[in-house]
């Protein structure tokens, strides 16, 4: 029996209740009712407190309730026995076949168990990563790589219709000192003060220059500046941006779409945004400037979009942005923003509030904090490559996609990390990654040997035979899986994921330990064996999707 089984199981019992005149309720107001692991095994392998939740509408104090249910639920199949604790908890112990059936169910659904529909009917528009074309993807980026793709996967699996968006920005004066870097270097000059270094710009430089010259073009660096200027402008940022992409598909994290900032600007979206923003009252002129009204809505202070010189400010263009994603139909734009962005958050929730939208509701920011790397107990910092930062590339060479993204993943967002270079890199189980894959690794070998000594699911699925303590603390674990996955949409919480994993390694080492799925000698195949290759197999499964979520792969030989 699954916790959903178990949970339709008592909903079933509270209509039943209230059809023979024993709970004085609206089958209107029932709850799907929840259940989950004690915390203390010996309270049973299941609790829940639905009996609290309805008591006060029942007109009834909740131990009275959950007296009431206690034999309505004992009497259903595979529920072993029902017990009320504490103010009205009531815990459930499953027979073992019960239990056990999880094992079947799990295989049986294989790569769809732990999938939900919790957020059916949503679009979720995730932006995430939107590094400046100006220079290789920074470590910062690398981690919201991680984070976001990881999040779009478990959105999916919550039923969310999911857009993996890239917000290109290709206007302003970032990209000014990005060209004019490369047009010092292939002037062999230095570095401008504001400008961009490393060994990343002269390769671009040369780049452009070779590409220039075997179009039968003149080598731009012999151009007046500013067509000079104009030439690595154009040239170098589609160079770089075409390196960006790469990096990051390498990296497992892969986009629907690569918005471009001018298109905004070009396209009279950010005009549009300012008229729709005015009709609804909430721009004024003043001092020569347009500004929004965003204190209206808890802003420190109002926004200005269009400055006194006729140009656009940043925020302007955000502005056109969350409303171009609502157009898409978005029901809700998710922002992954580095710490440095935090001071954003009051302006753009005030901004949603101005569309008429709900903050935190159609719009939502999440903000990352820093990630360091460490080898030899030392920081790492510089690259090779971009010279004053450690990028994406950086940190693959060292230890692998797999290991990488599993890093950067665990953590939660909110919180500053530092990456073990040595850790990642150890094929111990200190390394958490090496951890959970070994474990998958073992359950492929395990099934291995089952095949050569002749132990076959084909024979039959005895789930009574999963009787141990051990057996049912794995299956216990497995059973949490939909949920974790669940909650982890819910709450934008990846990190419940990898945690997870962890946890069901290691019950699943202890259970290894303790369990035979090959029968030793002379011993004959028996159903435990049997029984044990499911379980074996069903920890397989959930490790496979689990890892799949994260975007690590599952090797089956380590």
């Amino acid at each position: 029996m699954t916790p959903e089984e178990l949970s339709q199981a008592i909903h079933s019992v509270l209509v039943s209740a209230i059809d023979d005149g024993a709970l004085a309720l609206d089958k209107a107001d029932l709850p799907e009712p929840k259940v989950e692991r004690p915390r203390n095994r010996d309270h049973g392998d299941w609790a829940t407190n639905v009996a609290m939740q309805l008591a006060k509408k029942a007109g009834t104090n909740p131990r009275a309730l959950a007296g009431e249910l206690v034999e309505r639920l004992s009497a259903i199949e595979g529920i072993d026995s029902v017990e009320i604790a504490g103010p009205g908890f009531l815990n459930i112990r499953l027979n073992a076949a019960s239990a056990g059936e999880l094992a079947r169910s799990i295989v049986e659904a294989g790569e769809k168990y732990g999938t939900n529909d919790t957020l059916a009917g949503e679009h979720i528009n995730l932006e995430y990563v939107s590094a400046n074309p100006t220079g290789p993807v920074h470590l910062g980026g690398a981690r919201w790589a991680a984070v976001g793709d990881s999040l779009a996967r478990i959105l999916k699996a919550s039923g969310a219709e999911v857009t993996r968006e890239y917000y290109f920005n290709d206007h302003g004066t970032q990209i000014d000192r990005f060209a004019n870097s490369l047009l010092a270097s292939a002037r062999g000059e230095q570095t401008p003060e504001d400008g961009y270094g490393g060994a990343y710009i002269e390769e671009i430089a040369q780049t452009v220059t070779n590409d220039e010259v075997a179009a039968g073009r003149p080598e731009p660096a012999t151009l007046p500046d500013e067509q000079a200027t104009e030439v690595f402008r154009k040239a170098g940022v589609e160079l770089m941006f075409a390196q960006i992409k790469d990096e990051l598909h390498a990296f497992r994290s892969d986009f629907d779409v690569f918005f471009h900032e001018d298109n905004l600007h070009n396209s009279g979206e950010v005009d549009k945004a300012i008229d729709i923003l005015r009709g609804k009252g909430m721009i004024e002129d003043r001092d020569g400037a347009v500004w929004l009204l965003t204190t209206k809505f808890g802003d420190d202070k109002d926004r200005v979009l269009i400055k006194s010189d006729g140009n656009a400010a940043y925020f302007a263009a955000d502005v056109a942005y969350f409303l171009d994603k609502r157009r898409r139909g978005a029901t809700c734009a998710v922002y992954l923003l580095g710490a440095d962005h935090h001071g954003y958050i009051g302006r753009m929730m005030a901004m949603c509030a101005a569309f008429g939208d709900t903050p935190g509701e159609n719009m939502q920011i999440l903000i990352g904090q820093m990630v360091n790397l460490v080898k030899d107990g030392a920081p790492v910092r510089m690259s090779k490559r971009a010279g004053t930062i450690v990028t994406l590339d950086d940190l693959v060479s060292a230890v692998g996609v797999d290991a990488a993204r599993y890093a950067l993943a665990r953590s939660s967002m909110d919180s500053s990390i530092d990456i073990d270079l040595d850790l990642l890199s150890s094929s111990s189980n200190e390394n958490p990654v090496y951890y959970v894959q070994y474990a998958f690794a073992r359950t492929r070998n395990v099934a291995r040997n089952a095949a050569e000594n002749g132990v076959s699911r084909d024979a039959g699925f005895e789930p009574g035979a999963l009787d141990t303590p051990q057996d049912a603390q794995l299956l216990g674990v497995l059973a949490e899986f939909p949920a974790v996955v669940s909650q982890a949409a819910a709450l934008r919480e990846q990190h419940r994921i990898a945690r997870y994993l962890e946890t069901l390694a290691s019950a699943y080492h202890t259970w290894y330990a303790a369990t035979r799925v090959t029968p030793r000698g002379d011993e004959e195949i028996n159903s435990g064996h049997v029984a044990r290759l499911w379980l074996n197999d069903a920890v397989a499964q959930v490790l496979a999707n689990g890892l799949d979520l994260l975007g690590v792969s599952a090797p089956e030989r380590m």
